[in-house]
């Protein structure tokens, strides 16, 4: 076959509709109309025209002008979704969301939801706050018994049957009784060592109910201390031992003597706990009553599209453009790469396909990295690291600044008496 006959060739000029491009994600855009016609004019003199043939045809020109605008809008994106992913986490998308409802061309402020839910989180495991729910089981003591099962004490106390299901325990309220339960009323004068005191006064015939004595608060302090340092060394102590599903406490639970022979020292041991179940879907559910869906979650699904074409600065329009000529030069050498020659009257003419495929691809890898490292600058962590060093040189600038010595003239003080009667 003569490759010079019938082959398609660039007629110098275009007219771009509805439906040339693609995909026509921006065909109606009239900004995006008028600039692809004009791209396809630049492109073509570009690589020859008219002194050469260019064998493409306009919706080859369309194609990398949409392709380089389609680009420009994933790498703006990005840095958009670095921005706002975690102040959008859990937004609503909604039907339809992703064509009507974008983030695109709009401003997201700063939002602590995430973190809010992420500290709830925390706060479930640090017992300090958090939407996981604690459960309370009781265990009744009995004389001389000192190992109980915790599972059958939380059957009892909720009225369900622990089969499969597994439990953590938060807390255990077993505890040494305060000392200030077993301290005599500090206002009389009974227990406290004082009443040879108050005898040497003449008080120490009036009841205890009337008498009141005014005690410094470290007197209070020290006999509490007493009290407990007491109970640490002559006493055993309060605590306890969990090992699988039993407990033990110490000490041995037993009953008085005298008249408190039936009674118990301490008669109840609660426990407070979660269910591991209940664990596992607080972190599913992040906070959430149900298992959300149709909301944002991650990179893939966050509403952010295509860049509005007439909405994109001078600049951002310069990168389109060199961008789309790259892609051209590509297919152009597709085009081209399929002959390595030519043949012709008496010889042959060399196409230089692969010469622009590499011209091409070398160029649109430049562009994305001088893009990337432009964007990257533009990150709320870059500027607020940038905004920080401008202001300590700021700081440092006008920490040179000579300051302003005060040159005046001291007022006299002249003193002016009065006297009673007259000046």
């Amino acid at each position: 076959m003569d490759y010079s006959e019938n082959k398609p060739i660039w007629p110098g000029s275009s007219s771009f509709t509805v439906g040339s491009t693609p995909f026509g994600f921006f065909d109606t855009d009239l900004t995006f109309q008028n600039h692809a016609d004009k791209f396809a004019k630049q492109a073509a003199q570009v690589l020859g025209y008219p002194i050469m043939d260019v064998e493409l045809l306009n919706i080859n020109f369309y194609t990398a002008f949409e392709s380089a605008v389609i680009e420009y809008s994933n790498q703006v994106n990005q840095i958009n979704i670095v921005n706002n992913l975690m102040s959008t986490l859990g937004v609503n998308t909604g039907s339809n969301f992703l064509i009507s409802k974008s983030f695109t061309d709009s401003l997201i402020g700063n939002s602590f939801g995430y973190v809010s839910k992420l500290s709830k989180a925390y706060g479930s495991e640090a017992d300090s706050g958090g939407n996981l729910k604690w459960s309370k089981a009781v265990i009744d003591m009995v004389p001389g018994k000192q190992t109980y099962s915790i599972r059958d004490a939380i059957s009892s106390s909720l009225g369900l049957v622990l089969t499969t299901s597994s439990v953590e325990i938060k807390r255990v309220l077993h505890n040494t009784p305060p000392a200030i339960t077993r301290y005599f009323d500090p206002f009389v004068g009974t227990g406290l060592g004082s009443q040879n005191m108050l005898d040497s006064f003449g008080f120490g015939g009036f009841s205890p109910s009337i008498s009141f004595m005014m005690m410094p608060i470290h007197a209070d302090l020290m006999r509490l201390q007493a009290i407990e340092f007491n109970d640490q060394i002559r006493k055993s102590a309060f605590s306890f031992e969990i090992h699988g599903d039993d407990i033990k406490l110490f000490p041995v639970p037993s009953s008085g003597t005298g008249s408190s022979a039936s009674s118990l020292f301490f008669s109840k041991v609660w426990i407070e706990f979660v269910f591991d179940d209940a664990k596992t879907n607080e972190a599913v559910l992040f906070g959430n009553t149900a298992l959300v869906r149709g909301v944002v979650t991650d990179a893939s699904n966050i509403p952010y599209t295509y860049q509005t074409y007439s909405s994109i600065n001078d600049m951002g329009r310069a990168w389109i453009f060199r961008y789309a000529l790259g892609s051209a030069k590509e297919i152009l050498g597709q085009v081209r790469g399929k002959y390595s020659s030519v043949p012709i009257p008496n010889g042959e003419v060399t196409l230089n396909g692969s010469d622009l495929i590499s011209q091409g691809q070398t160029e649109k890898t430049e562009l994305i990295a001088q893009l990337r490292e432009f964007l990257e600058k533009m990150t709320r962590e870059s500027m607020i690291t940038r905004q920080n060093a401008e202001s300590a040189q700021m700081m440092e600038i006008q920490g040179r600044i000579p300051l302003k010595i005060y040159v005046g003239s001291l007022i006299p003080f002249i003193p002016i008496l009065y006297t009673l009667g007259g000046s």
